[in-house]
């Protein structure tokens, strides 16, 4: 053999081996998905095994109509030799198996139902207590859309296609087997016929499957896709009118539902061809058993009688491979489902805290030393940040966009952890210590305000639920919006509708204040906290603010200066660094970075 031959022979070795290590992983994972949903399910699996119970018997009830309907046909032939009795016998004992088979159905239904829906509860709520474990830093580099697609539809598709098929392979299992018993029992010649031709029925769906698998994946993700799109319209749809960009939304809305329909067309189009083409070539395996029967009977070789139970054997053998193939498109779309589900329940918590101390005693003293942190690793962002806090000190925070101020606050509150250098509160390094006990020692304002679907009073006491409405009021009066909750319909039991649809951008800022202020936390942190308030109620919540800061230490983050003025040091960022420091007036006297960024806001015309 030559070298290029030999070369060419090793290539392709090469290739088929890399093919069979492929076809070997997809079996293996395949597996390994469907055990792990199967796992989760365990604790109901009682309803998996009565399901099989209610199958077995329904299928002996079903074998057993047959049987009595050819007796009752072998009786009726002749002519005078009619015997009516065993007719009636025969077609009251058929009628009752075609009773039980019903009732054993219904049961089988029901416990498969009870499984189904149990395991259902079951993933969700682990998933949705996965989302609660996760780093913040996946869920806001995920989209929300694609999550709620994956804990709403998801999960659905994965457990229908799984758990339902799955008692259908084996209903189907135990239907095949019992049929085949009977009619090896009862003629084998014709059970060789059907066995002969039923593996067509099988060529052909799995060729099916192997055709559609890819297309059913594409087109779980593209149903994320679009539900994403869908949910980041809704949220900003506001913006959308304002910017008159209705139809470029509805462009890009055509072009992504476009590509949902492409790939759903095509994978519907090849799971559906498994149903016609199977219920062909049972047509084609009834007609050949009939054929062949008449051949039998005309010979002599073969009763009436047991050519009607075979043609019936017939169809109920074929009907299993009906029904599986019928549910090819279920499972192909509950691997691809179960992969989007197991890759959020894979993914790793948040460093776990269980065995940490709390934070109990809290005075507001607060070390940043030597930190660096970046979202991401190539796009440097803040680096080398030195900070010591006292005490009752009232920190601001300003600077351009992007230059890391909302960054610090997602560090100290522990939402991301810092890449080099530590973070100290009270002297304890708040990696050594539970992430609970850190944030409750912080009230936080955020410029994003989120309220739920409850009560004012509800919204008000979210950090603290069972505390009195008298507390409530008081807050609410701190905060400057107690004369607005009393004109409410309900007063402080209003209903908020979702997303605080009903009450104006500043109305639910002031309640978020509230909030905060009713916990009265050692430290607090503001981040344009009145930005969304016209001046006169700014002013108001700022003497609420200047109240509950007394004695507790404060971060404040603020564009408009004039907010900060009286702060005990200003932090002035750029580019993730502090580039100056001070108070307002020693700033001011610099006439560095911040005095031309103050009196940017304030040019005399």
């Amino acid at each position: 053999m030559s070298e290029n031959s030999q070369l060419s022979s090793d290539l392709v070795r090469q290739k088929e081996t890399r093919k069979f290590k492929a076809r070997f992983l997809k079996q293996k994972n395949a597996f390994h998905i469907i055990g792990k949903v199967f796992k989760i399910a365990k604790p109901f699996r009682h309803y998996l095994y009565l399901t099989f119970l209610f199958d077995l018997l329904n299928s002996v009830a079903e074998l057993l109509v047959p049987i009595f309907l050819g007796k009752a046909i072998g009786c009726a032939i002749g002519v005078g030799n009619v015997d009516f009795t065993k007719i009636t016998i025969y077609s009251a004992i058929m009628l009752g198996c075609v009773l039980l088979a019903a009732l054993f159905n219904a049961l089988g239904s029901l416990t498969i139902n009870a499984y189904n829906f149990k395991a259902t509860y079951k993933i969700r709520d682990l998933l949705f207590k996965k989302i609660n474990s996760l780093p913040l830093s996946y869920i806001d580099t995920t989209s929300h859309g694609d999550l709620l697609s994956r804990m709403v539809n998801d999960i659905d598709v994965m457990t229908d296609g799984f758990l339902e098929s799955f008692a259908t392979v084996i209903s189907g299992v135990e239907s095949v087997v019992g049929t085949l018993i009977s009619m090896l029992i009862l003629n084998i010649p014709l059970a060789l016929i059907i066995i002969i031709m039923t593996p067509l029925s099988i060529v052909t769906s799995l060729y099916i499957v192997k055709k559609s698998k890819r297309f059913f994946k594409m087109e779980v993700q593209s149903q994320g896709d679009l539900s994403g799109y869908l949910e980041e319209y809704i949220a900003g749809e506001r913006v959308v009118k304002a910017f008159n960009h209705e139809p470029e939304s509805v462009e890009d809305f055509k072009e992504i539902n476009e590509t949902y329909y492409d790939i759903g067309e095509k994978s519907q189009f090849f799971s559906n061809l498994s149903m016609p083409t199977t219920r062909f070539i049972n047509g084609l395996v009834y007609g050949v058993v009939g054929l062949f029967g008449a051949l039998q009977a005309i010979r002599g070789r073969l009763q009436v009688d047991i050519i009607s139970t075979f043609l019936s054997y017939a169809n109920h053998f074929g009907r299993p491979f009906n029904e599986i193939s019928s549910n090819i498109s279920d499972i192909q779309s509950a691997f691809a489902a179960a992969g989007r589900v197991f890759n959020i329940l894979e993914e790793p918590d948040e460093v776990s805290d269980v065995n940490l101390p709390d934070l109990l005693n809290c005075n507001g003293e607060v070390s940043i030393k030597n930190v660096d942190f970046s979202y991401l690793p190539k796009v440097k962002l803040i680096q080398n940040l030195n900070l010591e806090v006292k005490q009752g000190m009232k920190v601001a925070i300003v600077g351009p966009t992007g230059c890391g101020k909302s960054t610090i606050i997602n560090l100290l509150m522990r939402f991301y952890d810092v890449n080099n250098g530590s973070i100290s509160v009270s002297g304890s390094d708040i990696r050594d210590i539970t992430r609970a006990s850190l944030r409750n020692k912080y009230g936080m304002v955020l410029q994003e305000t989120w309220l739920f679907n409850a009560t004012i009073r509800e919204n008000i006491a979210y950090g603290n639920p069972n505390i009195p409405l008298e507390d409530v009021i008081e807050a609410a009066k701190m905060a400057g919006i107690h004369d607005f909750i009393e004109k409410m319909p309900n007063k402080y039991d209003t209903m908020v509708t979702e997303g605080g649809s009903n009450l104006s951008q500043g109305e639910k800022q002031l309640l978020c204040i509230a909030r905060v202020m009713l916990l009265k936390p050692p430290m607090l942190i503001l981040d344009e906290a009145t930005s969304n308030i016209d001046t006169r109620t700014e002013m108001n919540i700022q003497n609420a603010f200047n109240k509950i800061m007394e004695g507790r230490t404060s971060f404040v983050v603020a564009h408009r200066l004039s907010t900060i003025t009286n702060s005990d040091i200003i932090l002035v960022m750029n580019k993730g660094n502090i580039i100056e420091q001070g108070t307002h007036s020693e700033l001011l006297a610099k006439k560095g970075f911040y005095y031309n960024l103050y009196n940017s806001q304030y040019v005399k015309v």
